[in-house]
């Protein structure tokens, strides 16, 4: 089943290979869209998955701050 991560149109993630994490999926890298992708400063530590760094998600100015990482 492809699972697809969108924001007000655009897709964000899209792939039939996803990992479901803490109740999550996380997509592989290369099905990511990283133009709508910016860092974040936040980072936290997940005892499953180790160290996380956060992306802000940004379409056409709308932003979500800590959508990805």
């Amino acid at each position: 089943m492809t699972i697809r991560a969108t924001f007000k149109g655009p897709v964000i993630a899209e792939s039939d290979d996803t990992v479901v994490v803490e109740g999550n999926h996380s997509f592989p890298p290369d099905a990511v869209n990283d133009a709508y992708l910016e860092p974040s400063d936040t980072h936290t530590t997940w005892p499953s998955t180790g160290l996380a760094s956060y992306r802000e998600v940004v379409v056409d100015g709308a932003r979500v701050a800590d959508a990805a990482w």
